[in-house]
């Protein structure tokens, strides 16, 4: 389990309690079902997993999916997960993200259960894949006629909304929905705007419980105590996240590779900077950007956790390499369209605008997006001038 640097951080926002808590609320609804749980690592109920709890409260969990990083949380980003058997469980686990083209389960998977639960930890972003899968799930029980329950856990990212709605012709595995980079949303309340706006396959709907969470604004600072993925391992470089993840769709490191992944960027050629790291070889990044090569850069790891907040997304970090390594085109990959998710705004930072300039031009996106969530909410929010 990854909770090496989540443990010493500040105890989470007072008395926030989870879904997977609420046995009261989840377990009745499940009696005499059969039960498939979405989840990974991040399952936990202080030191239990929800599967562990769903057991020894009599639930019939037959089946497990695993989402990138696997159930147990521990492949590297993009990693080809496959199927098998969760060891301390001895469930099979039906992997969501082997690298098969379809999005939809097997048959014979779908056919072993009535319900579906997610219960993970999810970001707040976009390109974070856990939505993405849930979704695809949410698809598969239209066709195959099973209830969906969403255990809800707090977006640590979800005091804000920032970034342009996806352009759905850049749809992808890192881009599920008409949604900004910056959402906002926990997963329950992204299920029921899914169900709600028609994103769900033919426009159907899926039969819909989520569980909410207890004592959550959109305004909480909650700390995250497991990392919900290999190389997102502090608040911080949850909070950078928005702002650095363009970096993947370009040759610059990011620190994977390092003790400082999402909060560093650098490279070989950049010049003019004082701040080195060299990536490795190491569990969760095993053929890092930039291996074993010295590399020059930015250390964001003095940026205070509420400043890095405040910025929204800030693609100044993305400028300032472009710039210095003046490399042209050849410095994006296709990969960027995906994750910024229009296709103009590369072309912007080679004519040279402002990251201010940019993010004026998904202000009516941000706008737009807020009053067309509105009514999926299930927590309140006190700032709703952020952003807009």
């Amino acid at each position: 389990m990854l909770s090496f640097f989540f443990a010493s951080n500040t105890i989470q926002a007072a008395d926030i309690e989870v879904g997977a808590a609420q046995t009261d609320e989840y377990v009745p609804l499940l009696k005499g079902k059969r039960v498939a749980l979405f989840s990974n690592h991040t399952g936990m109920v202080g030191n239990r997993h929800t599967l562990d709890i769903m057991l020894d409260n009599g639930v019939n969990v037959v089946t497990l999916f695993s989402p990138e990083h696997g159930f147990r949380g521990t492949a590297d980003a993009g990693e080809h997960v496959k199927s098998g058997i969760d060891g301390p469980s001895g469930l099979p686990i039906a992997s969501l993200y082997d690298g098969a083209s379809k999005r939809m389960p097997a048959k014979e998977v779908m056919d072993r259960f009535d319900v579906i639960v997610a219960d993970i930890q999810d970001v707040g972003l976009r390109y974070y894949t856990y939505y993405c899968t849930m979704i695809d799930l949410m698809n598969a029980a239209i066709v195959y006629g099973k209830e969906f329950v969403v255990l809800d856990r707090p977006n640590p990212n979800g005091m804000y909304v920032d970034g342009p709605i996806l352009d759905m012709k850049y749809q992808s595995g890192v881009g599920r929905l008409p949604i900004p980079v910056v959402h906002g949303m926990t997963l329950g309340e992204i299920a029921r705007m899914a169900n709600g706006e028609g994103w769900l396959r033919d426009g159907k709907k899926v039969p819909l419980t989520v569980v909410p969470c207890k004592n959550y604004t959109h305004d909480s600072r909650y700390r995250l105590p497991v990392a919900p993925s290999p190389n997102l391992r502090t608040m911080r470089a949850i909070y950078l996240y928005p702002s650095v993840c363009y970096f993947e769709a370009t040759p610059v490191s990011l620190g994977r590779g390092t003790d400082f992944p999402f909060e560093v960027y650098g490279h070989p050629d950049m010049k003019g900077y004082s701040f080195e790291f060299t990536p490795q070889s190491v569990p969760g990044a095993k053929n890092p950007p930039q291996l074993g090569k010295l590399c020059h850069g930015v250390d964001l790891r003095v940026t205070d956790e509420e400043a890095a907040i405040a910025q929204g997304i800030n693609l100044e970090y993305l400028i300032d390499a472009y710039r210095n390594l003046s490399m042209g085109d050849k410095f994006f990959r296709s990969f960027f369209e995906l994750l910024i998710g229009r296709g103009d705004i590369r072309g912007m930072i080679e004519e040279g605008k402002s990251a201010a300039e940019i993010k004026a031009t998904w202000a009516d996106d941000v706008k737009r997006f807020r009053r067309q969530r509105a009514p999926y909410l299930l927590y309140p929010e006190h700032d709703t001038k952020k952003s807009e």
